[in-house]
C-alpha cells in the first residue's frame, strides 16, 4: 500500500499538520523535528498525492513555459534555471515551443490551460496577445525576455536597447565604420536592439544605411541558417560592411560560417558580435563577443517571481523587472582601432 502522510505522522507521534508544514518547508517548525519527519519521508520513500493536495489547496502545482524554440540554447537556460527555482517549493514546469508560430502559439495556451497551470511564463511571438486575457485573470502571467505592448502582465528581461547601443558602439570602439545589423523579426527585442543599433550611429556621427540592415524572420528557431543567408546578403554590398551586430549568437555563428566560406577573416576584414553571451567558445574557431543576457538569472528570477505571486495574498499590479545587459568582448571584435 501507497504510503500516506497519516502513516509518518503515526508513527513519529506528530500531527499530520506538522507533517504537512515540513514537507511545504514551513518556518515555525523546529530544526529537530524537521529532520525526524525528513528522515523518515526518506526512509519510506514517501511520495505526495498530487492530486489530492490539488483537491485541498485549489492548485495545480504546474508552471507552463512557452518560449520560441526549444533548441535554442537561451531559452534552454531560462528554463533550466526556472525550473529549477519551483522545484523546491513542489511545482512541476511543463515546457512548450512556440515555433515562431503565432497561431502554434494559441493552440499551446489552450493547451496549458486545459491542465488549469498556477502560473504562465511565455516569450511570446506576437506583438499583442488578446488571447491571454482569460489566462491573465485565471492564474499568474509572466512575459520573459519580450514585451507586449498593453499587456497587463509582469514583465522580466533585459534592457534590449542598451544591449543594442552597446554592441553598436564597442565596434565603433574598434575603429569599424560600415556597421550592417542583422535583426530579428517585429518583436520587442528585435526592434529595441534595432533602435539602440541606430541611437548609437547617431551618436557617433555615423549615417544610418538601410542596405546595411537585414531582417531575419525565423531569427530564434533557424538561426544560423538564417544567420548565413543573411551575411551572404550583406557581403554582396559595395563597399561591403566591416562589422556586424546579430540580434543574437546563433545568428551570428551563421554570419560567421559565411563570412569563412568567402574567404575573409574576423575580425580582420569582418568584426562580429552578437547577443545572449551563450558559450560557443570551444565550436568556433574564433570565440564570439556578445552581450550577456544573464539568461540563468532571468530563469531564476521568473522562478522566485512566479513564487512570490501565487503566495501573495492579495493579487499585485504588473511590473516590469529589467536586468541590464553587459558587453562580453572575446578574439570577434579583438583588433585596435
Amino acid at each position: 500500500m501507497a504510503i500516506r502522510m497519516k502513516d509518518i505522522a503515526d508513527d513519529l507521534g506528530l500531527s499530520v499538520v506538522t507533517v504537512s508544514k515540513v514537507l511545504r518547508e514551513h518556518p515555525d517548525i523546529g530544526e529537530e523535528t524537521r529532520e525526524r519527519v525528513l528522515r523518515r519521508v526518506k526512509e519510506l520513500n514517501y511520495q505526495p498525492n498530487i492530486l489530492a493536495r490539488s483537491l485541498v489547496t485549489g492548485r495545480s502545482f504546474l508552471v507552463g513555459l512557452i518560449v520560441p524554440d526549444l533548441i535554442h540554447p537561451f531559452f534552454s537556460e531560462i528554463a533550466k534555471a526556472l525550473s529549477a527555482a519551483i522545484r523546491g517549493k513542489g511545482y512541476s514546469l511543463i515546457v512548450s515551443s512556440s515555433e515562431e508560430d503565432g497561431e502554434l502559439e494559441k493552440r499551446e495556451i489552450r493547451q496549458l490551460q486545459a491542465r488549469r497551470l498556477d502560473a504562465l511564463v511565455i516569450a511570446s511571438t506576437r506583438s499583442r496577445v488578446p488571447e491571454l486575457e482569460q489566462q491573465q485573470k485565471d492564474s499568474v502571467f509572466v512575459l520573459i525576455d519580450r514585451e507586449i505592448p498593453g499587456a497587463q502582465a509582469h514583465f522580466l528581461g533585459i534592457d534590449d536597447k542598451v544591449a543594442g547601443r552597446m554592441a553598436t558602439e564597442h565596434l565603433i570602439d574598434i575603429g569599424c565604420r560600415r556597421i550592417a545589423h542583422i535583426r530579428g523579426w517585429e518583436t520587442s527585442t528585435a526592434t529595441k536592439r534595432y533602435e539602440g543599433y541606430c541611437q548609437a550611429l547617431q551618436a557617433r556621427g555615423l549615417a544610418y544605411d538601410e542596405d546595411l540592415v537585414v531582417s531575419r524572420s525565423k531569427a530564434d528557431t533557424r538561426s544560423g541558417e538564417q544567420g548565413a543567408e543573411a551575411m551572404r546578403i550583406l557581403l554582396d554590398r559595395s563597399p561591403r560592411p566591416d562589422a556586424v551586430f546579430c540580434f543574437n549568437d546563433p545568428l551570428a555563428v551563421g554570419a560567421m560560417k559565411a563570412i569563412y566560406a568567402a574567404g575573409l577573416r574576423i575580425p580582420e576584414d569582418i568584426a562580429i558580435i552578437g547577443c545572449g553571451n551563450l558559450h560557443y567558445d570551444d565550436s568556433l574557431r574564433v570565440p564570439l563577443s556578445s552581450i550577456d543576457q544573464h539568461s540563468s538569472q532571468m530563469g531564476r528570477q521568473a522562478g522566485e517571481l512566479v513564487l512570490s505571486l501565487l503566495e501573495a495574498k492579495h493579487k499585485q499590479q504588473p511590473k516590469s523587472h529589467v536586468l541590464q545587459p553587459e558587453l562580453v568582448v572575446r578574439e570577434s571584435t579583438s583588433r585596435k582601432a
